[in-house]
């Protein structure tokens, strides 16, 4: 009791500081979510996420290979193909966007980390996530693309897949097919409590892959639900899922600490598009200092139970943490 106890007595000094932070974000923690475009010399600004771009696979390589010079090991790559289709079947071919930059990537790049999201909603002419059958995403015929997809994209050299569709099941499917074809030691981290949110605006834009009619309710969690996350996780665990998300990160805090002392798998977090753009749109009036909100936020995710956070931050950020 005060005047005995002083809290501020461990406060006083930054390196006294330091030596008692809970919480360390480390660069380590973070991978950099990446947009491949086809053809050559392409570098499209997203205009809602200002700093982001779209690459052909030419000007991606140049740029994961400045973003590893500085410190960023690990990479998730999204496809924006030239042909879509009506069930997303383009991005099982193994010459599609995405299996083509992993390619390119293993030999320029070697010693980066590859993700590649799993789904179908960059690839349909619907905006979907899979095939549409009586005006709702069909399940079980999604969850056969996705592993079709997801056995390209192991050919192809990918380090992990990362399915973002939350068809029920999927994780069990995508496993299975992945052993048959002699993949059993590639890791699936599961988008497992994915919510339906608000925040995935500029994504939308970025991915060019906003539903054309309708919305992904169905498929996609309730942000007012808590327990339903839980379920989800277990489930995907039980299928093989090696490293559980919560997406998005910001708003889902006490669902990232749910998870945490539910379970003992690790927990990744995505940090969004429109939390991202959020940042920057008021940076950009001065209305807040970037690089400190930035790192409070990133934080927060890590304070909040996430052992892997994704966010578009990482690149600004990661000079800042190497310090």
């Amino acid at each position: 009791m005060f005047p005995n106890t002083r809290l501020r007595r461990l406060r006083y000094n930054n390196l006294l500081r330091d030596m008692v932070q809970e919480t360390q974000l480390s660069s380590k923690d973070l991978i950099m979510p990446l947009f491949v475009h086809y053809g050559t010399k392409v570098k499209n600004p997203i205009p809602s996420m200002p700093g982001i771009f779209q690459y052909s696979i030419d000007l991606l390589i140049e740029e994961c290979s400045r973003l590893y010079s500085i410190g960023v090991h690990a990479v998730l790559l999204f496809g924006i193909p030239e042909q879509k289709d009506e069930t997303g079947k383009c991005a099982c071919a193994d010459d599609g966007i995405v299996q083509q930059a992993i390619i390119a990537l293993k030999k320029h790049v070697p010693g980066l980390f590859v993700i590649a999201d799993v789904c179908n909603c960059e690839y349909t002419t619907h905006g979907h996530c899979g095939t549409i059958v009586q005006g709702d995403v069909h399940n079980d015929i999604t969850c056969k693309t996705l592993a079709q997809q997801s056995v390209s994209l192991a050919r192809a050299g990918v380090d992990m897949i990362a399915p973002s569709d939350m068809m029920d099941g999927r994780i069990g499917i995508i496993r299975a097919e992945l052993d048959a074809h002699g993949f059993e030691s590639l890791p699936i981290m599961a988008y497992s409590a994915k919510y339906a949110s608000a925040f995935y605006g500029p994504f939308r834009d970025a991915a060019q892959s906003t539903p054309q009619f309708g919305d992904r309710k169905t498929y996609q969690m309730n942000p007012a639900n808590s327990r339903e996350a839980l379920r989800e996780v277990e489930l995907d665990i039980q299928e093989g899922a090696d490293i559980v998300m919560v997406k998005p990160a910001l708003s889902y805090l006490d669902i990232i600490q749910k998870i945490k002392h539910s379970c003992n798998t690790p927990v990744a977090a995505y940090n969004v598009s429109g939390e991202y753009a959020m940042v920057k749109a008021a940076a950009q009036q001065g209305w807040i200092d970037e690089e400190r909100i930035v790192l409070e936020i990133l934080t927060s995710i890590k304070r909040a139970g996430a052992d892997i956070i994704i966010s578009y931050h990482t690149q600004d950020i990661i000079s800042t943490l190497a310090q």
